[in-house]
């Protein structure tokens, strides 16, 4: 990993929570103060149970995020795109990291301190507010999560992660934009890797997805939607 000073101003990323409050005077002075970090694929740049280092958002690339389960077996707990947010589980309430993150490609970072962080939420109401309604819409996802997989066999599993990087990350050239190892499909539903390779097996063989080494393309989005559409209303 090494850092390199990009410019908020001049950022594409119009979906991160800093872009979004570049307008406000009161954020001018805490823009200078962030660093920024590349991560070559694969590089580990949050260690479950460091100390924290303030937040993280993505500024261009892909991560995962991970928290050590039975066993001593990391499992996926999220997925992250640019303008996502790393690290938010711990702060203001821990002095570590509650979860490990790994750069699924080149990966570039913004990295606030926790300094940095407590000076913005009590001097800039507007992005304070805002991080609030983040916390309790991801508050919300958690739980809505807890009594989906309670829930679901392995296979609806499996779906129901396809169907969420399908719409995260979006497809091109029939292939979902985003690579994931069938260990990482496995971690993530939380199944095996024997399991994981079957299922999709299957579900090719059924001609509802597609399969290009690392990448998934879905074919039948309402078919595998239908198979899991119970689970949605609990």
């Amino acid at each position: 990993m090494k850092e390199e000073q990009t410019v908020c101003y001049s950022c594409t990323n119009e979906n991160c929570f800093i872009k979004k409050h570049l307008h406000l005077e009161q954020m001018t002075s805490y823009i200078s103060k962030k660093q920024n970090i590349i991560c070559k694929k694969s590089d580990q740049f949050i260690t479950e149970g460091a100390p924290l280092q303030g937040l993280y958002f993505i500024c261009k690339g892909k991560a995962k995020t991970v928290k050590t389960g039975i066993n001593g077996r990391e499992q996926i707990v999220r997925l992250t795109k640019n303008g996502d947010i790393i690290g938010f589980r711990g702060f203001g309430t821990s002095k570590k990291y509650l979860i490990g993150a790994y750069a699924l490609e080149d990966t570039v970072l913004c990295n606030f301190s926790n300094e940095t962080m407590r000076e913005i939420l009590q001097h800039v109401p507007e992005f304070t507010y805002a991080l609030m309604l983040f916390y309790a819409e991801e508050l919300n996802k958690s739980e809505n999560n807890i009594r989906k997989i309670a829930h679901m066999n392995v296979r609806e599993r499996v779906i129901d992660l396809l169907l969420y990087i399908h719409r995260k990350f979006g497809q091109t050239n029939g292939l979902i934009d985003i690579e994931l190892s069938r260990k990482e499909i496995a971690d993530f539903a939380g199944t095996t890797e024997e399991q994981a390779i079957r299922i999709l097996s299957s579900l090719k063989k059924e001609a509802l997805i597609k399969t290009e080494g690392k990448r998934v393309g879905i074919l039948e989005v309402s078919t595998l939607r239908s198979e899991i559409m119970e689970h949605k209303y609990f």
